[in-house]
């Protein structure tokens, strides 16, 4: 896999989650920025199965947090808000951890 390949997809990743975690922007563009983490998750499997690959469980937990709270805003506001920004921290953190800094 190439390690340009998992920058671009977790920079993708990182970005969402600032666009989502902000909340300024329309229920469109969430949902735009929703499917760009779940992009990013599929995108940097094969890095995540590496050694050292921790971080993408945490990238998968964050992405299942983020598209469970967006579900759950549908339904209960506080709430569902409260789990999406779990997972945006959670996806933030596991861009930071995963970042790779050299080859894989």
């Amino acid at each position: 896999m190439s390690v340009r390949l998992v920058q671009a997809a977790l920079l993708l990743a990182g970005a969402a989650a600032v666009i989502i975690l902000l909340g300024r922007f329309d229920t469109a563009v969430d949902i735009v920025a929703l499917g760009a983490i779940v992009v990013a998750l599929i995108a940097t499997a094969p890095a995540g199965r590496a050694a050292g690959g921790g971080w993408w469980s945490l990238l998968a937990a964050g992405t299942l947090l983020s598209v469970l709270g967006a579900l759950l805003a549908l339904v209960t506001e506080p709430v569902g808000g409260l789990v999406a920004l779990l997972g945006g921290i959670a996806v933030l953190t596991a861009v930071a951890f995963g970042f790779p800094a050299r080859r894989i």
